[in-house]
Parts: structure tokens; sequence; C-alpha cells
């Protein structure tokens, strides 16, 4: 018997934003989605509009993974996870460490499947990773100004930090989202739909 998918399933009982007071809570699995479909469209207009050639499906992939050790970790607060070099090398290898214990419940077959997509540090991935790492700065962005928008000035902080922390990335791909995209995240359907 493999736990594994079943572990995966619990996603949807950790939730996000656990320091901060939320109109909608966020779990794992509902911003690891949020985050899939981001890094695909960051891959996609990479290659459309700034010559790149990545492949939109893995960096999508990736993306539906990237927080899968907080199954076992839970969601640390980035506050705490980043306070200093220590808590974050210590924090790296508890991710490790529940990366490891997650695929220890699949076959020996499937393994090798898995890995890469649970060990996302390789050089296989190395192309991508920025891609997903802005699509789950950009997760976060939304969620902060879908927050404002409901009236929760609670994420306000928040809001600016992760701009700056976008437009600190330098990657273009990420700078024509929040250009292009974002505004809309602000409309209610009527203005979206106008």
């Amino acid at each position: 018997m493999s736990h594994f998918f079943a572990m995966l399933s619990r996603m949807k009982y950790i939730n996000r934003w656990g320091l901060m007071r939320n109109t909608r809570n966020e779990t794992i699995c509902e911003h690891s989605l949020d985050t899939a479909i981001l890094a695909h469209a960051l891959a996609v207009l990479r290659n459309r509009r700034f010559g790149g050639n990545v492949n939109p499906e893995k960096a999508a992939l990736l993306a539906i993974f990237h927080d899968a050790p907080e199954i076992l970790t839970g969601d640390l607060p980035t506050p705490i996870k980043y306070y200093n070099p220590t808590i974050r090398t210590a924090y790296q290898e508890v991710e490790r460490m529940a990366e490891d214990r997650l695929l220890a419940y699949l076959p020996d077959d499937l393994r090798p499947d898995y890995k890469a997509l649970l060990h996302q540090e390789t050089a296989e991935n190395e192309e991508l990773l920025p891609l997903v790492k802005a699509a789950d700065k950009l997760s976060a962005l939304i969620k902060c100004v879908e927050e404002r928008a409901m009236g929760n000035a609670e994420f306000l902080r928040a809001e600016q930090t992760i701009r700056t922390a976008i437009a600190e990335l330098q990657l273009p791909e990420a700078d024509c989202f929040v250009e292009e995209f974002l505004p809309s995240y602000s409309l209610t359907l009527d203005e979206q739909e106008g």
C-alpha cells in the first residue's frame, strides 16, 4: 500500500497566511493551482515575448509540487522562515527531510518520476525555477490585492513587500504580468466583463 497520493490530497487542509486576518482562507492546494497557472503563463510569456524556449507544462507541474513538503511541515510564515540565515538553513533541511519522506511513500519504481518534482533544485529544473519562484510570489501578491479589495488593510504591507520582491527578481515576464494582467484582479466581475 502506498500513501503518496493520499498524503498529497492533504494539501487542502494546510492553510496559508496563518499570522494574518483573512477575509477568505487559502489552502496550499488552492495556492499550488494558482501558482501552476501563473508559472505556465510566465513560461508562455517568456517564449512568446522574450525570446525564450522553455516548457510551460513543466513549469506548471513544478509549481503544483512546489509546496508539497508543507503537508508535513505546515506553512511556516515568511517572517519566521527568513528571520536569519540559521533559521533559513534549518528550515531548508526540514523541507528536504519532508521531500524525502514524501518520496518514501511511493513504490520504488515510481520514485524516479517524482524525485525532480519534489527535489526541485536540480540542473534539469534550473531554467524553470525562477519562473516558479516568480509565480509563487505573484500568487501571494494576488492574494494581497484580493484581500485589500475586500477592505482588509491587514495585507497592505505584505502587498508592498511582495511587489518589491517581484521587481527585484528582474524577470521581464513577471514585470509584464504585473503591468498587463494584475490590475484585473482588483475589478469586479461586471467590470471585467464590460
